[in-house]
């Protein structure tokens, strides 16, 4: 299944082989378990605003940007979009009730993973559509060493949230300028090449984004979706959880060197 995976990205991108440089990570459901503290968030504040909303939504719409979900669910319940002082009004109920949440642990396995990776000589990023500016601020307490500020793409640095490849073509794009600022490689292109890194995500439209970017992505899920969601969604691996994925990590890492 892991040879047949790598095999058919690379078949199918037009690669001879993976040169990886950088590994990007989304952040809620992968580095921090905190997508029940999303929903609930989002269903109290669906309903606070007179929208209807079950939980499972949000894990649909995660990895969308907040003024996204927002809109989808408007013209859905008012046929228009929210106007921006709706959007700002409804995120700000919405992150005041995230922030009141407790406090999302460390996914399990995640920082173990991490540190098998930047020992494999590549560079972790983040690349998530939050703007939970209180989220952000905690990887570095929860991660030590592994995140350099350089190689993190947020709400905060695109215009379109995921399903769109933005977030992650930005993230090639800052992993390149990481690269040539470090002295690390001689190639003027502006950003990496997609065979280049990998994704690890668990939601449908991080997925999505990845794939739409041309990268090869790995799902774990770690949510209440059926596994077929997230391989209907384009990932072309799938572990069922973040310590699993860590403990096939030298086993994949391996069979990725070896297509390197």
């Amino acid at each position: 299944m892991l040879e047949q995976a790598i095999e058919r990205y690379l078949e199918e991108h037009g690669y001879d082989t993976f040169e990886l440089k950088t590994a990007m990570f989304d952040m809620d459901g992968v580095l921090f378990d905190s997508m029940k503290n999303h929903a609930s968030s989002w269903y109290a504040t669906m309903a606070h605003f007179g929208f209807t909303f079950a939980l499972e939504e949000a894990y649909m719409h995660e990895g969308r940007t907040g003024g996204g979900t927002i809109n989808i669910v408007s013209m859905r319940e008012r046929g228009r979009l929210a106007t921006d002082e709706e959007i700002q009004e409804i995120y700000r109920y919405k992150s005041n009730l995230f922030n009141e949440c407790p406090e999302p642990p460390r996914m399990p396995g995640a920082y173990e993973l991490l540190k098998k990776v930047k020992n494999s000589g590549l560079l972790p990023m983040v690349i998530t559509g939050s703007g939970q500016k209180a989220m952000l601020a905690r990887i570095h307490h929860f991660f030590p060493d592994i995140f350099d500020e350089a190689l993190m793409v947020t709400a905060f640095d695109v215009k379109k949230g995921k399903p769109d490849p933005e977030p992650y073509l930005m993230g090639l794009t800052k992993g390149k300028r990481y690269l040539q600022s470090h002295g690390l490689t001689d190639d003027t292109l502006p950003m990496l090449r997609p065979n280049e890194s990998f994704v690890v995500e668990n939601a449908p439209l991080g997925i999505q984004s990845a794939v739409n970017a041309g990268l090869f992505t790995i799902a774990v899920n770690t949510g209440p979706l059926d596994d077929s969601v997230l391989y209907e969604a384009g990932a072309n691996l799938l572990y069922p959880s973040m310590e699993a994925l860590c403990n096939d990590w030298e086993r994949l890492f391996l069979k990725l060197k070896v297509e390197s």
